[in-house]
C-alpha cells in the first residue's frame, strides 16, 4: 500500500478570451446591446452580469477536470447533479495487476486533516489508519487469490482508496461546487482539492472565478 497526495488536472476548456467572446455575444442577447461589444468590452459586461446574480449566461461555457482523490471524496462530489462525471471503476480495475503496481493506492489521510506527525496523538491516529489500509490490501489480495472478481473484491476496499473522477460542469455549476466545497465548512478532504482548484480557476479564468477566492480570505 502507498499513500499519496490528492490532485486535480484541467483537461479541456476555451482559451480564456474565446470563453470571454462568446459569452458576451450570448449574454447581449438578453439585452439586444451587441452594438456595444468592442475590444476589453467582455470582462466588464460579464462582471456586472455576476454581481447581478445573471450567471445562468455562463452556463453556455464549460470545464473539464481530472480530480485524484479517495472514495469517499468522489462519492460527494458526484453529490452535484448538473454535470457529466467518468470514474475508474472497481468493478473492472483489478489492483493485483502490474499496471497498478500491484498495490493499493490512498489517499494520505494526513494531508486533508492536517495531521502534524510529530504530535503523538496524530501520529497515533495516522499510524492506526495506515495499519487499516494495509489489512485492507491484504484482504483484497487474499479474495483475487482465491479466485475472486475484482467486483467481489471490491467489496472490502476503503473509502480511503485512490480514485480518478473527470468532471464536466459549465461555469455557473463550477462557481456553485467552488463556492460550497471550498468554504471551511466543507470536508477538510474536499476542501483540500476545490480551494487548490479555485486557485487555479482564479488565476487561468478570473472573471468567473477570482471574486468567490477574494471573497473567501
Amino acid at each position: 500500500m502507498i499513500a499519496i497526495k490528492p490532485s486535480a488536472e484541467i483537461l479541456s476548456g476555451k482559451n480564456y478570451h474565446q470563453m470571454l467572446e462568446n459569452i458576451e455575444r450570448i449574454g447581449r442577447v438578453c439585452y439586444k446591446s451587441e452594438d456595444a461589444i468592442h475590444p476589453g468590452s467582455a470582462e466588464q459586461f460579464i462582471r456586472n452580469i455576476i454581481t447581478r446574480g445573471h450567471e445562468s449566461v455562463i452556463e453556455h461555457e464549460s470545464i473539464s477536470v481530472r480530480v485524484v482523490c479517495d472514495r469517499g471524496v468522489s462519492h460527494e462530489i458526484v453529490r452535484h447533479r448538473i454535470a457529466s462525471y467518468s470514474q475508474e471503476s472497481t468493478r473492472y480495475c483489478n489492483y493485483t495487476r502490474d499496471k497498478f503496481g500491484s498495490q493499493l493506492v490512498c489517499i494520505d489521510i494526513a494531508t486533508g486533516f492536517r495531521y502534524n506527525l510529530e504530535d503523538p496523538a496524530d501520529r497515533k491516529k495516522y499510524d492506526i489508519w495506515t495499519k487499516a489500509m494495509e489489512a485492507a490490501e491484504g484482504f483484497y489480495f487474499q479474495l483475487i487469490e482465491a479466485g475472486a472478481r475484482p467486483e467481489e473484491a471490491r467489496s472490502v476496499l476503503p473509502n480511503s482508496l485512490k480514485t480518478e473522477i473527470v468532471m464536466t460542469m459549465n461555469l455557473r455549476e463550477w462557481r456553485h461546487f467552488l463556492r460550497l466545497r471550498s468554504s471551511k465548512r466543507a470536508h477538510p478532504q474536499i476542501a483540500e482539492i476545490a480551494s487548490a482548484l479555485l486557485e487555479e480557476f482564479s488565476a487561468r479564468y478570473p472573471v468567473f472565478f477570482a471574486d468567490l477566492r477574494d471573497a473567501d480570505q
